[in-house]
């Protein structure tokens, strides 16, 4: 026998008893006996024992099957008490590839049968099996290839997708039509159908989804993701049409990018379809499609179906290759290309690893980032290519703390002094102090010594070493004249350290520039009187260096040279520019500033300048001519002078300000200005100003600054003020502040956002959740979370770790009160009578739920009356017989209905029928009807949950059998029970959720108290107690006591919610659903939307029987457990298009209401929508009992016109107008028409007052009120009030005196305590406390229309408050609006004026300042001690004997009368408690205290406000030694056993600190032998070896022995049967170490295309993340103890091998000396193509300086030439003589 193909296991077939053949898989070593060549083999897997066979082959196989024990696993402490023995390994897998199944075994150790099953199985082997390895099926069926069928051999191939029995082996004989099944069922793993992952095992179809596990509905979506949302890829649709023409054959369609899915092309016309193929690699193809058939294009496999004029194109992906779909041209005639596919996002955003964190040490954040992954690729892109897909969603940066120890401590500097000198060296210090910085941040100084590992950083350091400046004077020019006494001048220039012109030298310091020098030649002419300053080049020279500024690094003022004179003879002026400038110093040039950048000064720009006198002669300069020339100065100055030139423009332009006169210096022949240095400093004349501008200014805003911000982090606010304010005069300082909209500019901001970073993490905690019980002490809970507030405002929730302070607290005690009695009351008794009418009656107690929580029965008249038909009800049962005839008893019987109702439509109104089960949204209406024979209705009764029912403004019980409930809400789920007589149905109502689950049903206050145990009670109500709650008090359903559960309509529970969870639903339900009038889908608009959202939308409420579910139950229950979910999920779809044909042919019988009547079906009633759903509607009302008017309060109807003056002797009129009597009127005729049900009843009333009827004032039957012969009584404000069950509604009407002004007035007095807005009529006195809002109506009427005016103390009230239609409201009233409010109306028949008093009230409590009480204790006793009152206590502890004075502080108004009392009774009433009752109530002296006097002292203190108590407690202290009993013996048995007596120190009673009995006598106490006797044998255990495996399941063990402890103290080991019939043995061995075995997983090393570091050197990524040994994902934190794999590392890059490339150094600007520079060009180019890049590729390395100093030689050792470029103008000037120039000039002034 041949063996089958791979990937399988060898399988024989084996003929078992003749004819009949199996298939039998062989797992390993063939065995068992050979007969006529054939080999009896196990079979695999093992399966039930169903038939003969497999039981002959079971048999067989337990025969010689021996099991390894140590591949069964340990069994756990919870299986040992299991019949079952632990699972064993799973065995091999069933295939090597295509997915196969493994099984795992267990045996049964019990002698009887175990419950459940012996075998489970498990997917594996789940990849994709080679091309060549064929159909795992066809395999099977050519096994039977060489076995003859009916005398002849056959080449079987597989029948697949056989819906009837996909796992039965059924094969078609080649070229027959002959099927045959050759075995029931194929081998495991096979799958079910060809198109699907479900496989057969055990001969059943079991589901399998797309991530290959058992029993898993995982699906894929479009894209290919196993169980994903669709999210990776898009739908491409489109339609192509050719256009082609001759020169061009063809066209291009469509491009389908590689990985895309679902492609289907549909081409209609004449022209051809064909494919262009492009892999990653780089590989083309093209494909023509010539014909019919499935083809391999690129890998991928096509289907190709070809007609006349149709060609279509199947791919189902993914594509392996991109592909372009082509058309070629056949024919003239256009073609049309549809095409369909969905496309991969191949760039996707993924996150990225955890930033460095942000500090070493003392805690720290990391971020991670988002980066765009192209998956083609697998490299990094731009981020714009994920950005191109709207359905990319860049993940959020997720943040973590790092690095969270404590850092060491270290020196912290404060930042250096200025330096102490300028120039020529200083110092400059700095504080240093050793620190230590917490996780917030702060910095703490701590010992120094702290720091000693590390060098403590210098606090002084020298600074500004430099030289300062100094000045430098050149050498002396000759003398000015050649005999006699002249002058000689120098050049004197400040150098600074660098040899810079510069300032800073000390003009004090500063050598003088000319000095008189002496020539011995004798002058033969009059001796001189003054020496003659030189004129020449050389005065001119040195007052220009004089004057002269070098640039330097700070801005200063430039001049450049005078110009010449503006006259050749005379007196002209010089100008010259002066240039705010500065030096670059790393450029070494000079930039233009503008001139309010430099400080100082400006020098002057012009001055004067003689040339002589103007006779055409230049005279020689001579002593003796001196005097002319200073005459001719003195000319010179005259010829100048200051005068007023206007006025400067106004400092304010409004408001008032000044203008000052503008003087300017003149020339006073031309009348032109000039510069002031030419006018005379001390002529200038006084400062002139004069007023200006003198209008108010506009109105503008005033802008305030910001306030602190509301918060340190996070996003927080800052206010300002912002008014509107007008200046009327700066000279009085008069501002006047005005309204908001006189100001025209737009309001500047109030509020700004401020300090926008994150917060560190803290505690937030929820709201507290209700308490979970009114009374009788009660627990409420709410969330802390450990939350960050983020700078945009948002909260992000973090692990509590990351939280460093305490949790506040999650749960509190509450309602710490006792509860106020009630009744309890049992069951009804029977029926008195046993026919007929009779009565039941029920007893009742009273019961208080203590604060403690303990349930107490108290006296019954502390309970509230109970009504008498609480305790006793009629009955009614079946009629008497009549004397004389048989008595034939007839039960009541309740007509009930089985069904289950579920609503899915959003509906106000539902009508139903007891016996059956509702499932219903909340916030409908639901009518309950219990329909009865042989009962009376109005003796129905109904029961919730087994608690009698009465009518409320929730639920209403009708007397005719119905129950309403309006709105339903969670609390109303429960059971219903309809009685009558002995007759009980019962009516289940469930909830649906907002997420399409079912609403828990919430534990009702009441069975929470009746399950505490009744305490405080004497033994015999204790028995009776526990008699009620065993059967009186059982009010529970007939289940309940039968011991079911107490829900009975939990069993459907599952069924219905897979009912609304289903999906399948006929497509003709959505058709008739959209044919419904939009005003029925639209009902649900102003209910909750949550709810409606989750659930399925059907048009109508599903209905259908209950005994329907039950079949379901009973079938599911019969089918084996992990079978249950498919067969559940097959008979919910059934039972779904049962429900659907049911409501089609509901709906037709609805259209044809004649042929039958309609069984009731939940819809709600009276909705006008469409016919269809009006006649179901109309067929619920009949079947509920018949429509009836729906219930509502009372409107009256207004009618409402304006006033107008009557005259016509009868006046009929409505409500709402005013009615003015006059001197004809004989009737007035008052109508009020009222709408409601039930009718509402009318009355009439006037001025507040019921009216009285007579024979002038009637009451018509129609409900109008006649007035006849009005007279002046009769005028007045006549109310219409209209009631009913539901409400009432009130309308009036005024009825005046010839038009005179009316008032409706009350006077009542309101006091007012707790309401936050009280409204009344004028008249009334108003009393209320602070904070409240108060409307005062002043009702006014009159013809015409009476005016109203507002008074308050009889001034009037302006516009700021708030009056409305005659109304003042005062809001937040305090003390200042305490006063008289009147309100006067008038016109022109008169006015008329009413008052309401409004007193302001402040309830008692306690005063801030507490010192005058203290002094008024003080004053009281000065030597006693006392102590304050307080609502929380206070105690004071004395001494026995003493007195004390208790204050009671306490202020409000009106003043507070003080009530004291002790231990809850009045002081007074008190005998042998000596008090005085002192300071108006307000002191207590209580004196000669005792152990009786002791206690709890209270003051009440009240007022019309409200109330308070405040309490304190005096005690007695008296300290005492107690010896109490023994203590528990130390040991049961050894001997070593002891009780020591316990000795306490008490204070009355209870136990305080010994230390309080210091001064009493101690009693002696001694320890006592106890228990000193064998102790039982018992296990002792030594501790557990260490475990065999760190990770993944380990084993420990540890030894067990049995020993017995004798009561001389020696252990002696004994049998361990005597341990085992004591106690359970201790296990031995245990499992450790389960947690998974991890590891750090990374991917491969990314492109190298990150920031440059080196040369060639650059950073790439990888992806790290952890897993498990087996390769599944799992959460970083789950590796976090393993040292983590490094992400980044360096990495050769061709991108970074650059480096800067120089010039060569330009020509030196001088040749020698200090002043000579040189500059090159400095870049960045790549190594290989040498060109340039940018430059920060080369940030890596220190760029090259671009500017160096050259040349730094002195010239002196140089040749003489010119080292500057100056020279010529040096020697024009004549400056060679000086060695400053003539060393630098050496060639030029060495020429003659």
């Amino acid at each position: 026998m041949a063996p089958l193909a791979a990937p399988w296991n060898s399988a024989l077939l084996v003929r078992i008893f003749g004819s009949t053949w199996c298939l039998l898989f062989v797992a390993g070593q063939v065995f068992g006996d050979q007969n006529d060549g054939l080999v009896f083999l196990r079979e695999f897997p093992l399966v039930r024992r169903e038939d003969f066979y497999e039981d002959f082959l079971s048999d067989l196989m337990n025969s010689d099957k021996t099991e390894d024990p140590s591949s069964r696993t340990t069994r756990s402490e919870e299986d040992r008490d299991s019949p079952w023995d632990a699972w064993g390994s799973w065995s091999e897998c069933s295939r090597t590839c295509g997915g196969g199944a493994s099984y795992s075994l267990r045996r049964c150790l019990g002698s009887k049968s175990c419950e459940g099953r012996n075998i489970r199985y498990r997917t594996c082997s789940n990849v994709d099996c080679p091309p060549e390895a064929g159909d795992f099926r066809a395999q099977q069926c050519s096994a039977h290839n060489d076995v003859k069928h009916h005398g002849q051999f056959y080449e079987w191939l597989p029948v697949s997708n056989d819906h009837d029995n996909p796992c039965s082996l059924k094969c078609q004989a080649k070229g027959t039509a002959l099927i045959v099944e050759l075995a029931p069922k194929v081998l495991d793993g096979t799958r079910c159908y060809t198109e699907s992952l479900d496989m057969c095992i055990s001969g059943i179809c079991q589901m399998v989804g797309c991530d290959h596990q058992l029993g898993s509905n995982a699906k894929e979506d479009n894209c290919g993701v196993c169980s994903g949302d669709g999210s990776t890829c898009r739908l491409v649709r489109g339609q192509y049409k050719s256009q082609l023409s001759a020169p061009k054959l063809d066209d291009t369609v469509v491009a389908i990018p590689y990985g895309s899915r679902h492609v289907l092309l549909i081409l209609r016309g004449p022209d051809h379809l064909y494919l262009e193929t492009k892999t990653l690699q780089g590989t083309k193809g093209e494909n023509s499609l010539s014909s019919t058939g499935t083809f391999l294009v690129g890998n991928s496999s096509a289907d190709f179906q070809k007609s006349l004029d149709k060609e279509t194109l199947k791919m189902a992906g993914p594509l392996t290759a991109d592909f372009i779909v082509k058309i070629r041209n056949s024919e003239p005639i256009n073609s049309t290309v549809q095409f369909i596919f969905y496309q991969p996002i191949i760039h996707r955003w993924r996150e990225t690893d955890f930033f460095p964190c942000s500090a070493t040490c003392g805690g720290g954040y990391q971020l991670t980032s988002a980066e765009c992954y192209d998956l083609r690729s697998n490299r990094v892109v731009a981020d714009q290519y994920c950005n191109y897909y709207p359905e990319n969603i860049k993940p959020k940066p997720k943040l973590q703390e790092c690095n969270l120890d404590p850092c060491p401590a270290r020196w912290e500097a404060t930042p250096w002094t200025a330096c102490s000198s300028s120039c020529g060296g200083g110092i400059q210090s700095r504080t240093v102090s050793c620190v230590e910085e917490d996780i917030q941040g702060h910095m703490t100084s701590v010992e120094e010594w702290k720091c000693m590992y590390r060098p403590k950083t210098p606090i002084v350091q020298p600074c500004n070493i430099f030289d300062c400046p100094k000045w430098l004077a050149q050498e002396w020019s000759p003398c000015t004249v050649t005999c006699g006494q002249g002058l000689r001048y120098r050049v004197v220039l400040c150098i600074d350290h660098r040899g810079m012109h510069t300032g800073g030298c000390s003009p004090k310091t500063k050598p003088h520039i000319k000095e008189e020098c002496i020539i011995p030649t004798p002058c033969y002419k009059p001796k001189e009187k003054l020496p003659v300053e030189a004129r020449g080049p050389w005065y001119k020279q040195a007052q220009e260096l004089e004057e002269g500024a070098a640039v330097s690094e700070e801005p200063s003022f430039i001049p450049e040279a005078w110009s010449a004179c503006t006259v050749t003879c005379g007196v002209g002026t010089q100008v010259r520019i002066v240039k705010c400038q500065v030096l670059l110093s790393f450029s070494q040039s000079v930039a233009d500033l503008p001139v309010d950048e430099c400080e100082g000064p400006k020098p002057a720009s012009q001055r004067a300048c003689y040339a002589g006198p103007c006779n055409g002669e230049v005279p020689e300069f001579h002593p003796g001519e001196t005097d002319d020339l200073l005459g001719g100065l003195q000319d010179f100055d005259e010829l100048y002078d200051w005068e007023y030139e206007g006025f400067t423009k106004c400092s304010e332009s409004c408001g008032g300000g000044v203008q000052e006169a503008v003087v300017s210096c003149l020339n006073k022949q031309t009348r032109e200005p000039a510069d002031e240095n030419l006018c005379v400093t001390s002529r200038r004349p006084p400062k002139l100003l004069k007023a200006c501008s003198l209008d108010p200014c506009p109105s503008r805003w005033e802008i305030g600054k910001w306030s602190p911000c509301s918060l340190t982090c996070g996003v927080g606010l800052q206010t300002r003020d912002v008014f509107c304010s007008q200046v009327r005069s700066r000279e009085m300082n008069e501002t006047v502040i005005l309204a908001d909209d006189l100001c025209r500019q737009h309001k500047p901001s109030t509020v700004q956002a401020c300090n926008r970073f994150n917060c560190p993490p803290a505690w937030y905690p929820a709201q507290w959740q209700p308490c979970s019980r009114t009374c009788g002490g009660g627990v409420q809970k709410r969330e802390v979370l450990c939350k960050q507030l983020m700078a945009d405002g948002s909260f992000l929730e973090l692990p509590e770790t990351f939280c460093s302070t305490s949790k506040l607290a999650s749960q509190q005690a509450c309602k710490k009160d006792d509860c106020p009695s009630e009744w309890l009351l049992s069951d009804w008794s029977e029926c008195s009578t046993s026919c007929g009418e009779g009565t039941q009656t029920r007893s009742a107690i009273c019961r208080k739920v203590l604060k403690t929580g303990v349930s107490a029965i108290v006296n019954s008249s502390l309970c509230p009356p109970l009504p008498f038909s609480s305790s006793i009800r009629p009955c009614m049962l079946a009629a008497c017989a009549r004397p004389g005839r048989p008595s034939t008893k007839h039960n009541p019987h309740i007509t009930a209905a089985r069904k289950i109702y579920i609503q899915t439509p959003r509906q106000r109104k539902l009508h139903f029928v007891v016996g059956g089960f509702a499932y219903l949204l909340p916030k409908t209406a639901v009518v309950l009807r219990c329909p009865t024979r042989r009962f009376r209705k109005p003796l129905i009764t109904w029961e919730k949950d087994g608690q009698h029912l009465i009518s409320s403004a929730h639920v209403t019980v009708a007397p005719f059998g119905f129950l309403k409930i309006h709105r339903l809400k969670p609390s109303d789920a429960g059971i219903y029970t309809c009685s009558a007589g002995p007759a009980r149905e019962q009516f289940v109502i469930k909830l649906i959720g907002g997420n399409q689950k079912l609403v828990a049903r919430p534990v009702s206050l009441r069975s929470e108290e009746e399950a505490l145990p009744v305490r405080k009670a004497n033994p015999k109500e204790v028995l009776q107690t526990h008699k009620h709650q065993n059967g009186i008090f059982s009010n529970g359903s007939k289940a309940e006591k039968r011991g079911l559960a107490a829900d009975p309509g939990s069993h459907y529970d599952d069924l219905v919610s897979r009912l609304l969870e289903q999906g399948g639903w006929p497509g003709e339900l959505l058709a008739s659903w959209e044919v419904q009038d939009s005003t029925e889908r639209n009902t649900s608009s102003e209910e909750d939307q949550n709810a409606e959202q989750a659930l399925v939308h059907l048009p109508f409420t599903i209905v259908t029987e209950q005994r329907r579910l039950d079949d379901i139950l009973r079938n599911l229950s019969q089918q084996p457990e992990e079978l249950r979910d498919v067969y559940s999920k097959h008979l919910v779809a059934q039972l779904a298009q049962e429900i659907f044909r049911s409501h089609v042919e509901h709906q037709d019988t609805l259209l044809k209401p004649s042929e039958q009547r309609i069984p009731p079906v939940a819809i709600p009633p009276r909705k006008p929508v469409s016919s269809f759903t009006s006649l179901l509607r109309t067929s619920a009302g009949e079947a509920g009992g018949g429509s009836r008017r729906p219930h509502r309060k009372p409107t009256i109807l207004r009618k409402i016109s304006a006033a107008q003056q009557l005259s016509a002797s009868e006046v009929v009129t409505h409500l709402g107008q005013t009615v003015a009597l006059a001197s004809g009127t004989l009737s007035v005729l008052l109508h009020c028409e009222a709408v409601g049900n039930p009718r509402p009843t009318i009355s009439w009333a006037r001025n507040g007052e019921e009216v009285q009827f007579s024979d002038r004032i009637l009451l018509q039957p129609d409900d109008s009120l006649q007035i006849l012969a009005p007279v002046e009584a009769d005028v007045g404000f006549y109310t219409c009030n209209a009631t009913n069950a539901l409400g009432y509604d009130s309308v009036s009407i005024a009825v005046t005196l010839a038009g005179k002004p009316l008032v409706k007035t009350s006077r009542m007095t309101v006091i007012n305590t707790k309401e936050p807005a009280i409204t009344v009529d004028i008249g009334s006195t108003i009393k209320t406390v602070q904070g409240v809002n108060v409307t005062i109506n002043c009702q006014v009427a009159g013809v015409p229309e009476a005016e109203v005016t507002w008074f308050k103390n009889k001034s009037k009230l302006g516009s700021s408050h708030h009056l409305h239609e005659g109304s003042l409201l005062l809001t937040d009233v305090s003390s200042s609006d305490q006063g008289l409010y009147s309100c006067r109306a008038a016109n022109v028949h008169g006015e008329l004026t009413e008052n309401t008093q409004l007193l302001i009230l402040d309830p008692p409590q306690v005063p801030t300042q507490l010192e005058d009480i203290r002094a008024l204790l003080s004053a009281t006793g000065p030597n006693l001690p006392s102590v304050l009152m307080s609502p929380l206590g206070t105690q004071l502890v004395l001494d026995p004997g003493k007195s004390a004075l208790l204050g009671c502080p306490i202020k409000g108004h009106p003043t507070p009368n003080i009530t004291w009392f002790h231990g809850g009774r009045s002081v007074a009433a008190i005998t042998g408690l000596t008090h005085h009752i002192l300071a108006a109530g307000q002191i207590l002296q209580v004196a000669n205290l005792n152990g009786e006097s002791q206690g709890e002292f209270s003051c009440l203190a009240q007022n019309e406000a409200g109330v308070l108590v405040q309490k304190a407690s005096l005690v007695v202290q008296d300290y005492w030694w107690s010896v109490d009993r023994l203590a528990t013996c130390s040991a049961s048995c050894g001997n070593r056993g002891i009780q020591q007596p316990r000795l306490r120190c008490l204070l009355n009673s209870t136990e305080v600190n010994p230390s309080h009995c210091a001064g009493k006598v101690r009693p002696a106490v001694h320890p006592v032998p106890c228990n000193r006797r064998d102790c039982p044998s018992r296990w002792m255990v030594t501790s557990w070896s260490a475990c065999t495996r760190s990770c993944g399941g380990g084993i420990q063990t540890r030894r067990v022995t049995c020993q017995k402890l004798k009561a001389s103290g020696i252990s002696t080991p004994v049998s361990n049967d005597m341990c085992t019939q004591l106690a359970k043995r201790p296990v031995d061995t245990q499992a450790c170490n389960q947690q998974l075995c991890v590891e750090w997983a990374f991917s491969s090393w990314g492109q190298c295309n990150g920031p440059c570091i080196g040369p060639r050197l650059a950073v790439q990524h990888r992806q790290v993340f952890c897993q498990t040994l087996d390769g599944v994902a799992l959460p970083s934190e789950q590796c976090s103890a393993l040292p983590r794999p490094v992400s980044t590392q360096n990495c050769w890059s061709e991108a970074c091998s650059v480096h800067w490339r120089v010039s060569l150094w330009t020509l030196c600007t001088a040749t020698c000396g200090n002043y000579g520079f040189q500059s090159r060009r400095v870049e960045c180019v790549h190594a290989r193509t040498n060109k340039a890049v940018p430059e920060h590729l080369c940030s890596w390395g220190p760029r090259p300086a671009n500017w160096q100093r050259c040349n730094i030689t002195p010239c002196e050792n140089m040749e003489c030439r010119d080292t500057t470029r100056y020279c010529e103008k040096v020697k024009q000037l004549k400056l060679c003589q000086l060695s400053q120039f003539k060393s630098r000039c050496c060639g030029t002034c060495g020429k003659v």
